[in-house]
C-alpha cells in the first residue's frame, strides 16, 4: 500500500503501515462476524489477529502508545491507535526477523540464500523439480 504522507524516518513509515494494516484488520474481522451472524454460527470470539512487524522499535512504540518525546512528537497521536486494538485483543503486533519476512520478497534485494528460503515458504517450486 503506497503512504500518501511524506515521512522522516523508517520507524515513521511503519507505524504508518501497521495502523493502515490495523485498520483494514478490524474491518476485515468485523465483515467475518457479520457473515457468521447472517449464516447463523455463534459470533465467536477470535484470538487476536497477528500483524508481523520486523522493526523492534516500531513494536516497542506500540506497546506503550503515544509517548511524546523528542524522537516521536511529530508523529500524529491517532497512529498509535494499533496500542488500543492490541489492549482489546484484535490485533497482535509479533516481531518478525528481517530474514524470515517474506514481504522482503518484494521490496529488497536479498542474498541468494534467503530469496530461496523465502521463495520455498511461499510453496514456490521449479518445474524441474517437481518431477
Amino acid at each position: 500500500m503506497k503512504q500518501s504522507l511524506a515521512v522522516t524516518s523508517s520507524n515513521h513509515a511503519e507505524i504508518i503501515a501497521i495502523h493502515e494494516a490495523s485498520r483494514e484488520v478490524v474491518w476485515l474481522r468485523s465483515m467475518t462476524n457479520h457473515i457468521r451472524v447472517d449464516s447463523g454460527l455463534s459470533e465467536g470470539q477470535d484470538a487476536p489477529t497477528i500483524i508481523y512487524e520486523d522493526n523492534a522499535a516500531c513494536i516497542s512504540q506500540l506497546k506503550y502508545g503515544y509517548i511524546k518525546g523528542d524522537r516521536t512528537k511529530h508523529i500524529l497521536p491517532k497512529f498509535f491507535s494499533t496500542h488500543d486494538l492490541q489492549k482489546a485483543g484484535q490485533v497482535q503486533v509479533v516481531q518478525v526477523r528481517s530474514s524470515d519476512n517474506s514481504a522482503y520478497l518484494f521490496t529488497k534485494s536479498l542474498p541468494t540464500a534467503i530469496f530461496k528460503k523465502l521463495v520455498h515458504q511461499f510453496g514456490m517450486r521449479r518445474l524441474k523439480d517437481l518431477h
